[in-house]
């Protein structure tokens, strides 16, 4: 693992810089919105434009990516954000921010879609949780101390504008100058949304209800910690907090997700988000005891998002990673959109403390997502893992074994009930070999589709 993210350094330092402007940018702009009048819905919506912008920008970037390849793109985008963030201080009024807000989303995902295809294509399903972890130290790191960027100036001003142009430009130069070939995929399989969707239901809902709670946290913590008193050193400390609990939290999760499974972390996980989620609702927030608190909401949602991107990435092909990496970020970017939008409506009615009652619900239901799935006993490469004196399993992409059952009812039930030991010694069971990451059963697929999730 360290060697491949040895061989990474240019990009993840690049990536480093160009989220030390976003966590700089997304405060800003929710702090300078509510000086320049904003209402709190409007604020939303305005905020919300940059998760739209995500959508688009899925959906372009796969294609630029075949045509011109990774390092090129990534300059392109880089270089736009540049501008747009500047365009944002010259023209302060909520239909200009929400262009630029588009814009710049659709150059952040863009990005987020050539990192995390390239950092794919040089993992395996034993080591992605692991890899995609330090990839998301990396952003978690860079966010975080862009919070703190926010003492440097007066919000007011245009100062910071500048500080973060220049800082998204810098992120150019090590990916530019790195000496170390970009991913190819020749023959690079195109896969929309619902492609993804029926490979894995599970990764999709998911990371749109993650994209829904990380759009509320980024969204609107600025907007909630100035509805709440908080001063600028404040506003930027409870919003660092949230990703220092994911840059401590980050790894472990994803080394866990490695070893006992996804799905059973993701519950976990999703299940101690809501818990201090519902705490932090209502919480004294003048207490000694509310950022550490802050924190450690932080280390349960944020790692969330890795654990969605290596659920599905197990289950894809390497012709597959680029186009599925657009689809991730397509179906982060409608929980996103939406996100941030319902929760400033609620907040505009109900009170500030929804904040956290949203990004609670969010998680609820990723909580039952997850249990529908276990319920519904997909058939993954870790379930062939888990049967290995029966199925013999090979990494995504290498030749395994198929085993042809003239019984596919029989089959369909043993998978239900842990009952294939019962099998193991049956004569009807016959081995040939076969390339493809799937166990492939002829004549069973109908049988098996009901329990595909």
């Amino acid at each position: 693992m360290l060697q491949e993210i040895k061989a990474s350094w240019a990009l993840l330092l690049g990536i480093g810089f160009i989220m030390v402007g976003n966590g700089l940018q997304g405060t800003l702009l929710g702090v300078r919105a509510s000086l320049e009048g904003f209402d709190v819905l409007t604020t939303g919506v305005v905020m919300s434009f940059y998760f739209s912008g995500m959508l688009v920008g899925s959906i372009l970037t796969p294609k630029l990516v075949s045509r011109v390849g990774h390092i090129r793109v990534f300059a392109a985008l880089a270089s736009t954000a540049s501008i747009a963030i500047l365009l944002h201080s010259i023209y302060i009024n909520p239909y200009t921010w929400s262009l630029m807000r588009l814009v710049t989303g659709i150059c952040f995902s863009g990005l987020f879609v050539v990192t995390e295809s390239w950092l794919n294509n040089r993992a395996s399903n034993e080591n992605r949780g692991a890899i995609l972890s330090a990839y998301m130290v990396v952003v978690t790191l860079g966010m975080g101390s862009g919070q703190f960027l926010l003492n440097v100036a007066d919000p007011a001003s245009t100062k910071l504008f500048i500080l973060i142009s220049v800082i998204i430009s810098f992120a150019l130069v090590p990916i530019l100058l790195t000496a170390r070939p970009a991913p190819a995929f020749d023959q690079s399989e195109s896969m929309s949304i619902f492609a993804l969707y029926k490979v894995s239901p599970l990764a999709v809902v998911s990371n749109a209800l993650t994209g829904a709670a990380h759009g509320t946290v980024f969204g609107l913590g600025a907007v909630y910690g100035l509805a709440k008193g908080f001063d600028n050193s404040l506003i930027a400390l409870f919003m660092a907090s949230f990703l220092w609990g994911g840059f401590l939290l980050q790894w472990p999760i994803g080394w866990l997700s490695d070893k006992y499974g996804r799905r059973g972390v993701m519950l976990i996980n999703a299940i101690v988000g809501v818990v201090l989620c519902l705490l932090a609702s209502i919480w004294d927030t003048t207490s000694s005891s509310y950022i550490p608190l802050i924190v450690i909401v932080g280390g349960s949602v944020m790692p969330m998002y890795s654990l969605c991107i290596a659920y599905a990435s197990d289950r894809l092909s390497p012709e597959q990673i680029v186009s599925a990496s657009g689809a991730m970020v397509m179906a982060s970017g409608i929980g996103l959109s939406l996100g941030p939008i319902m929760v400033a409506y609620a907040m505009a009615t109900l009170g500030p403390n929804v904040y956290f009652i949203g990004i609670a619900i969010a998680f609820v239901a990723i909580a039952l997502a997850v249990l529908n799935s276990m319920r519904s006993r997909e058939v993954t490469p870790e379930d062939v893992e888990d049967q290995s004196p029966i199925l013999a399993a090979g990494v995504i992409g290498t030749p395994i074994a198929a085993f042809a059952a003239p019984d596919a009812q029989d089959y369909a039930e043993a998978l239900e009930d842990d009952e294939l030991e019962q099998l193991d010694d049956s004569e009807e069971w016959t081995q040939a070999p076969m390339a493809g990451p799937e166990i492939a059963i002829p004549d069973t697929d109908e049988a098996l589709e009901e329990d595909h999730f």
